[in-house]
């Protein structure tokens, strides 16, 4: 019987953490029967001693409750080691207040393990088609001002301190600076955080409630550094700005 994904040349590869065997065999078997190549963890600690296969991954799937490491804590772990790979998050605590955490923690996405893996497949190709449509461009260090970016690393640095984004903040300041003086729409950072087309369990508008929450978060860690920093613009009818003026590579 053949999947539905035959002739794909290069399948997404997939770093899957998830305690329970049963559920764990289950998951990896269905994945890759839609075409992932998929290696799997029973806990955190044995993902934290197998790094290298970050290297070779597009894509870690992590379960919220594991033994002796949570997956909420293992995530800004990876970050810390230099794991910049993005992370869903594949739980049964699908109560808003998770997921919020698991954004505000850099997560690009949180879906509830009763939709299934059908769904975790489609989303899984969306986060990794927006990973492919990178402008290889952007590993060049972005100055603007006294922001330095540090896209290869994901990195942000004002007046030469990193600034301590998740990925997401990142992405988010590396859009706003790379138009810099120009308004971005809260749609169009919604999308530049998450993947285009994705909308979390806020109703219809509450992409515009999670712009402003990041933008906030990016605003009190820059704020940290230096009390006058003052560079994200808002317009409420038109989005957010960058307002240095000058941007260099």
């Amino acid at each position: 019987m053949s999947h539905p994904d035959d002739g794909e040349a290069d399948p997404i590869r997939v770093l899957l953490v998830e305690d329970d065997e049963d559920y764990r065999e289950i998951v990896s078997s269905e994945l890759t029967w839609h075409g992932f190549a998929v290696r799997s963890f029973a806990d955190g600690d044995s993902l934290l001693s197998s790094l290298d296969a970050a290297a070779e991954a597009d894509v870690i799937v992590l379960d919220w409750r594991l033994p002796t490491i949570s997956g909420i804590d293992l995530l800004p772990q990876l970050r810390q080691r230099g794991v910049s790979l993005p992370v869903i998050f594949l739980t049964s605590h699908a109560d808003p207040a998770y997921e919020k955490l698991a954004f505000e923690r850099g997560a690009l996405d949180f879906i509830d393990k009763t939709r299934g893996v059908e769904i975790l497949a489609k989303r899984l190709r969306l986060v990794s088609e927006a990973g492919k449509l990178a402008n290889p461009e952007a590993d060049k260090p972005i100055v603007c001002g006294k922001l330095v970016l540090s896209p290869r690393a994901s990195r942000a640095y004002w007046k030469e301190v990193d600034v301590g984004l998740t990925i997401s903040e990142y992405d988010i300041v590396h859009f706003l600076a790379s138009n810099v003086g120009n308004y971005e729409t809260y749609r169009a950072i919604y999308d530049v955080q998450y993947y285009e087309g994705f909308v979390a369990g806020q109703g219809h508008q509450g992409y515009r409630t999670n712009v402003r929450s990041s933008i906030k978060r990016i605003r009190k860690k820059f704020c940290k550094l230096d009390p006058t920093f003052a560079e994200i613009q808002n317009s409420t009818t038109r989005g957010y700005r960058w307002r240095g003026l000058t941007r260099s590579h």
